[in-house]
């Protein structure tokens, strides 16, 4: 950080909670109940935005296909829940940064939090981290592709207690692609800071190249399982404690 900075921008996968706990407990959990929950009758309310999202997403993806001369294979989604899973299960397996599908394993999830057979992970230097920022009146937010409710079901569940008050907000794509240095600035205004006073800390840079277009610190976090970077010119940290 700078003397300057007013706010920290938090990735969550491969920056705050390992990689392993997203890929080997929450995406295969949200894999095994897919069928079950879409077929539930008692969930048809909060699955009428994932449906409607889907809908979106399948006709972009058959588009693209088409353009290419391939016909989709993936049945659309119908106007039922259980007809939803084909083409979820197909975004499950390339790992799609799908607002339709993080808002389904969003609620999916929720489920398991609720039921205790899933606690929210971090690494150990969070919790401490996330104290003295706000002792100091840093402010610290969350941006992840993982939905809103995803972010606040993981932090509200933690060995540290509930870390979820620590967070001024969490934003998720729906402010824009991570990708895209528009999402930073949207986030900066959202946030009241200007850019060049907000840190971004994720593990990939991409990521952070969009930050820094925005006018963004920017900072890499390496922890244990983060896939590699190519070449850049970012600070790099280990541990929160840095920060």
């Amino acid at each position: 950080m700078t003397a300057g900075t007013a706010a920290i921008l938090l990735d969550i996968e491969g920056t705050t909670t390992p990689i392993a706990f997203v890929y080997d407990v929450l995406f295969p959990y949200a894999r095994r109940r897919l069928s079950a929950y879409l077929a539930d009758p008692s969930h048809d309310d909060p699955l009428e935005e994932v449906l409607r999202r889907l809908r979106g997403e399948w006709t972009a993806d058959a588009e693209v296909h088409a353009g290419t001369g391939r016909a989709f294979a993936v049945d659309p989604p119908g106007d039922d829940s259980p007809s939803l899973a084909p083409y979820a299960a197909w975004l499950m397996d390339r790992d799609r940064k799908s607002p339709g599908l993080k808002l389904l394993q969003g609620q999916i999830w929720e489920e398991g939090y609720r039921a205790g057979q899933l606690k929210g992970e971090v690494f150990e230097d969070v919790a401490p981290a996330l104290r003295r920022w706000k002792q100091a009146g840093i402010v610290v937010a969350i941006y992840s592709s993982g939905s809103e409710l995803a972010q606040r079901l993981l932090f509200g569940t933690t060995a540290d207690g509930d870390l979820t008050p620590f967070f001024t907000r969490f934003f998720d794509t729906a402010v824009g692609p991570k990708q895209d240095a528009d999402s930073y600035r949207r986030i900066a205004r959202e946030l009241a800071i200007s850019p060049e006073r907000m840190l971004f800390v994720s593990d990939v840079v991409v990521e952070l190249d969009a930050a820094q277009a925005a006018g963004c610190q920017a900072v890499l976090c390496l922890r244990p399982g983060n896939r590699p970077q190519p070449p850049h010119a970012y600070p790099v940290i280990d541990s929160l404690d840095l920060v």
